[in-house]
């Protein structure tokens, strides 16, 4: 389960520069919730490609 999720968290901070220096809970957590949409479309594009190809 952790190498599961370790690499999207590596992608968040290395791809959208993902750092949370904000005040409140509700800002940190609507950032955090804009990133996770971010990564899953970039993933549904790679896998839509993927497919597309094979």
């Amino acid at each position: 389960m952790r190498s599961r999720v370790e690499h999207v968290f590596a992608d968040q901070k290395s791809q959208t520069g993902l750092f949370i220096r904000t005040v409140g809970i509700t800002r940190a957590t609507m950032r955090i919730g804009l990133a996770n949409i971010v990564y899953n479309m970039r993933r549904f594009i790679f896998l839509e490609r993927l497919s597309a190809s094979a």
